[in-house]
């Protein structure tokens, strides 16, 4: 009789460490880095993938910087993230100088294909990256649409901007003056948060941000487009390991609902429904999917 209690918890014992393996086989992760914008669009995939899917999904929010996404992704830690383009410049494999928008998409594609086993999807329609910002009233009196139309009013300028910005060589303060031709009147060194607030109180009168931070709403400045491109594209994307794609070939379909469906403008409204509004991320996300018609 022993025996036979003992035989059948066994049984009991490895039925439930059986089925206790497929619940978690079908567990997606998706990481996240430390500021709100990837953080939103992993809700988006969770809310869709469990939505469209009997998966599950568990998000892992606040890994450090895109080089520990991507390694922990190689490490099969996560499963997927959202990463940007120009992340291809940071040593990964080699790659071609180029500023061509198209260019540094192919080759992250290819070359996260190649040499991590990665897809890395087409993006969404919006990219962080640097970008000029001035106050609305200036841009309204000087007509200001694009970094060059500051040519005639730069000298009469004063502008904030990233100290380390300042430093860098290539792509900092020098190459800038050089490609666009244009110095402003006085150069103010500052953290990047404190850029915002200094426009807004016309401490300086132009700023160096980051193009979908919420504060470009917050204190109502222009963006100017880099009409000479001469910051790299950093056009973000979803990047799913192929493995995982492979076991779950239906989150190919689910992941391409959001490629082109995310403007900068509506990237910096859900930025700023969170860090300046202090709605939870998840809450902000499902409500966009729901005005996008991808969730009822």
């Amino acid at each position: 009789m022993r025996k036979g209690i003992l035989g059948l918890m066994g049984l009991l014992l490895s039925i439930s460490v059986l089925l206790s393996g497929c619940g978690s086989g079908k567990t997606i992760k998706i990481g996240a880095q430390t500021y709100t914008e990837p953080k939103i669009i992993a809700e988006m995939y969770k809310a869709l993938v469990e939505d469209r899917t009997d998966l599950k999904v568990e998000v892992k929010p606040d890994l450090s910087s895109s080089p520990v996404v991507i390694k922990a992704m190689k490490n099969k830690e996560i499963d997927m993230a959202t990463l940007y383009t120009g992340e291809v410049f940071n040593g990964y494999f080699d790659v071609e100088q180029t500023k061509d928008r198209a260019k540094v998409l192919q080759q992250a594609q290819t070359g996260f294909d190649k040499n991590y086993d990665f897809k890395w999807f087409d993006p969404y329609g919006f990219e962080n990256t640097y970008a000029f910002t001035v106050r609305k009233d200036l841009a309204d009196q000087f007509q200001l649409e694009k970094i060059s139309d500051l040519a005639n009013e730069a000298k009469s300028m004063k502008i904030g901007v990233d100290t380390t910005w300042l430093e860098r060589d290539n792509d900092g303060y020098k190459a800038f003056s050089k490609q666009y031709g244009l110095s402003f009147g006085q150069t103010l060194p500052m953290e990047i948060g404190l850029v915002y607030e200094a426009v807004a109180n016309k401490k300086v009168d132009i700023v160096l941000a980051y193009s979908t931070d919420a504060r470009i709403k917050q204190f109502d400045l222009k963006t100017l487009q880099d009409d000479k491109q001469f910051f790299p594209p950093y056009d973000a994307s979803a990047v799913v390991r192929k493995e995982t794609l492979q076991k779950y070939p239906e989150l190919n379909d689910v992941v391409q609902l959001l490629v082109g469906k995310i403007n900068a403008d509506s990237m910096i409204e859900l930025n700023y429904e969170v860090d300046v509004k202090k709605r939870s991320e998840k809450d902000v996300a499902v409500d966009f999917l729901k005005k996008a018609g991808l969730l009822k």
